[in-house]
C-alpha cells in the first residue's frame, strides 16, 4: 500500500508528516516507528488493520520530512511524549491505543503511562525495555551493556564531521561494524529508501538527538557491574491498561532479559515471545505480528 501521507500540525509548533489510514469513526490506534526509521516500520500491521481500525502513524519528530530542530533540547522524551497527545488533538481523537517499536515502543511506554485511564485505552509494545528494568540492567547484564555502547557512539560529537560527510549510514556503519541488521528481511525498495532518508543531514542530527536528549545512562565496559545508588531506576507508578509485549528473542540490542520481571511493573500483560527473529519484528516476523494484534485487540476494549 501506498500509505499517503499529510502534514499535521501540532500545538507546540512541530509539524508532522503522517498517514492516517481507516475508517474515521473506526477505535485509533496510534503507530510510533524507531530509530533508524520511519513510519513504514508499520506498514504490514497497517494494511492488515487499517479495514477495521484508524491507522495513524507519523514520521516522529527529527526524521524525513517532520520538523527536525536541530538542538538537543527538543528531543527530550518528555516532548515526544507530548507530541503523540498533540497529535491526537489535532486529528479529533481522543482515546486510542499506542503502538511502538524501539524508540517507538520508549515513547509508547510514556505514552501509556500518562494516559492510562484517561485517554490511552491499551499498550503494544515490541522489543522496546521498559525503562525501569533497562535502566538495571544496562548496569548488571554485561551481554545488555556490551550492546548498548552504540550509546556512547551516538552521543559522542566528535563523530558529527563524519555525519556531515556521509550522513547517518556513516555514522551507522561505525558504531555496528558495517552489520546489516534485518537487512535479509527488508525488500530492497524499502531497504533502498531508507538509504536515501540517512543521507539529509537534518534528519541524521535529530535522529541522534534522540539519544543525545534520552537521561538514559550507559556505563563503560570497565564500569562496576553494580548499579550505584545514584542512578537507581526512575519511580513509576504500574501500567494497569491491558499491554500486549511482543519479544523477539534474537534481538542482538536487547537480550530476552529485559523481560524479567516486566509483570511486576504491567499488571495486565500478554505476552508473545518470537523465536528466530531479530530486533525489527514488524517487518521481519509481521505475519506473527499480525496474529498477536488480532488476538490482542479483539479481546481487550477499544
Amino acid at each position: 500500500m501506498t500509505m499517503a501521507q499529510q502534514r499535521i500540525a501540532l500545538a507546540n509548533g512541530i509539524e508532522l508528516d503522517v498517514v492516517d489510514e481507516g475508517p474515521r469513526d473506526a477505535p485509533a490506534i496510534i503507530f510510533l516507528h524507531g530509530f533508524p526509521e520511519s513510519h513504514r516500520t508499520w506498514r504490514h500491521q497497517i494494511a492488515h488493520l487499517s479495514d477495521r481500525y484508524r491507522c495513524i502513524a507519523p514520521d516522529q519528530r527529527g526524521y524525513r520530512g517532520s520538523s527536525k530542530p536541530q538542538d538537543v533540547a527538543s528531543y527530550t522524551p518528555d516532548k515526544m511524549i507530548g507530541d503523540v497527545f498533540l497529535l491526537a488533538d489535532a486529528l479529533g481523537i481522543d482515546t486510542f491505543t499506542i503502538v511502538g517499536h524501539d524508540w517507538g515502543g520508549a515513547i509508547a511506554w510514556g505514552v501509556a503511562l500518562t494516559g492510562q485511564g484517561k485517554r490511552v485505552t491499551r499498550a503494544v509494545i515490541a522489543n522496546a525495555p521498559h525503562p525501569v528494568g533497562f535502566t538495571r540492567l544496562v548496569w548488571e547484564n554485561r551481554q545488555q551493556r556490551e550492546a548498548s555502547q552504540y550509546f556512547r557512539a551516538f552521543r559522542d560529537t566528535s563523530n558529527d564531521d563524519l555525519v556531515r560527510a556521509h550522513g547517518l549510514g556513516g555514522m551507522l556503519a561505525k558504531a555496528f561494524a558495517g552489520r546489516e541488521v534485518g537487512a535479509d528481511a527488508m525488500e530492497p525498495e524499502e531497504r533502498a529508501q531508507l538509504l536515501r532518508d540517512w543521507e539529509d543531514r537534518d534528519a541524521a542530527f535529530g535522529m541522534l538527538n534522540w539519544y543525545r536528549a534520552s537521561p538514559a545512562y550507559v556505563p563503560t565496559l570497565d564500569e562496576p557491574y553494580v548499579m550505584p545508588a545514584g542512578r537507581a531506576p526512575p519511580q513509576m507508578p504500574p501500567l494497569t491498561i491491558p499491554t500486549l509485549v511482543i519479544w523477539a528473542l534474537d534481538d542482538m540490542a536487547l537480550p530476552p532479559e529485559n523481560l524479567d520481571g516486566l509483570e511486576t511493573m504491567v499488571t495486565d500483560m500478554t505476552l508473545v515471545r518470537v523465536a528466530n527473529c531479530g530486533h525489527f519484528v514488524p517487518w521481519e516476523a509481521p505475519a506473527v505480528v499480525n496474529a498477536a494484534l488480532d488476538v490482542f485487540l479483539s479481546r481487550t476494549p477499544d
